[in-house]
């Protein structure tokens, strides 16, 4: 290539760099005065408009009205973000904020990867998903009972690293309660051993009942690990951006939020490419042309044990975010590393299994062992 036309292409690929950055502040039309007044005035207004026709037909821009300013496309988007891919500039006060917030010792590992995830969202203003292994050594801490109807029951477990699950029960008679609360106490007197509660014949047949179901449903959740556990938080701040005010283009982001499954796929691609992703615009598909995701994996021991993915909109400030979100993942790693050590904590990742006729109990067993069902210390 002459040396004229590289320098050419490099001016016309700088030229598309500082209309993406304008546009990102200011989210209007750029005109070839109004870029030149914001550190191109080496450059002719006349020059600047035959980079915009030519970056035009290359597919970087775009032209809304015929008199009017250009605004980038998804292409451009995508130069923008690789051009920055490996931007480390991160603002102190975001470090001290990250190492405030998540530097904390706790065995509570559910309860600290969800807080984590809340942090992130509120600190870029976007929707967070967070893909996490399996953690060991768990155990139920209370069982509360709520009445859904005359015949149903909503089961909450909690568990010692802050998990929270729910199930649903059945009772062929209306329970009081005052019998809901008795039952809650037989729960607490298998978990822990302490004083037995007076029950009727029926709440004693249904608190042992109800227990018994409840761990065998655990155990099997517990035990057929086939797919990472998601934390997700932060949907509706997405409103706080303009393209989110259009209701079909937030319904198309809100697809995904709630495709548990794609995204999946998503955070176990970033994992296996041990490395920062992004995808913009139609790279999505399903007609999230607004709509982009970056997702960077994190560490147990030095092994990439998960991702966390942010979901935004197309227009969002590439090397910032990709600053915060390295920054984010070296931190929880290395509080993660510390916490599963100190905590004697151990992890497990999914395996595939394929559905036969017969299956291999032994294998069931051997997972359930790292499941303390009840605290007896």
């Amino acid at each position: 290539m002459a040396p004229k036309l590289k320098q050419r292409e490099e001016r016309e690929k700088t030229v598309l760099i500082g209309l993406v950055e304008l546009y990102l502040i200011t989210g209007k039309p750029i005109g070839s005065n109004t870029l030149k007044e914001h550190g191109f005035d080496h450059i002719s207004s006349a020059t600047i408009r035959n980079y915009f026709a030519k970056l035009e037909n290359q597919g970087f821009l775009e032209q809304q009205h015929t008199s009017g300013g250009r605004i980038p496309t998804p292409l451009a988007y995508k130069y923008y973000a690789q051009h920055h891919f490996n931007a480390a500039d991160v603002d102190p006060k975001d470090i001290e904020l990250l190492r405030k917030e998540l530097n904390k010792d706790t065995r509570e590992i559910a309860r600290y990867l969800q807080n984590a995830a809340e942090l992130l969202s509120q600190m870029t203003q976007s929707a967070i998903f967070l893909s996490s292994p399996r953690f060991d050594q768990d155990l139920i801490l209370n069982i509360k009972l709520v009445s859904i109807d005359k015949e149903r029951y909503l089961c909450v477990l909690v568990t010692d690293f802050g998990l929270v699950h729910t199930e649903i029960l059945y009772s062929p008679k209306k329970l009081s309660s005052f019998s809901l609360k008795r039952i809650e106490k037989y729960f607490h007197f298998r978990m822990t051993g302490l004083e037995r509660p007076k029950l009727n014949a029926y709440e004693d047949e249904i608190a042992a009942e109800f227990y018994n179901e409840i761990l065998l449903r655990h155990i099997v959740d517990y035990s057929n690990f086939s797919a990472e556990d998601i934390y997700k938080t932060g949907f509706s701040k997405l409103l706080k951006f303009s393209e989110f005010q259009d209701a079909s283009v937030l319904a198309k982001g809100l697809s995904l939020f709630e495709d548990t499954q794609y995204m999946r796929h998503l955070l176990e691609e970033c994992a296996e490419a041990v490395d920062l992703r992004f995808w913009i615009g139609d790279e999505l598909g399903r007609g999230t042309a607004h709509t982009s995701i970056i997702a960077v994996p994190y560490f147990i021991h030095g092994k990439p044990v998960g991702a966390i993915a942010l979901l935004g909109p197309m227009r969002m400030p590439y090397p910032k975010i990709f600053g915060i979100l390295r920054a984010f993942s070296a931190i929880l790693s290395e509080m993660l590393t510390r916490n599963l050590y100190k905590y004697k904590i151990t992890y497990r990742q999914p395996k595939t299994r394929e559905i036969g006729l017969q299956t291999d109990s032994t294998v069931y067993l051997d997972q359930a062992q790292h499941l303390l069902l009840e605290d007896k210390r």
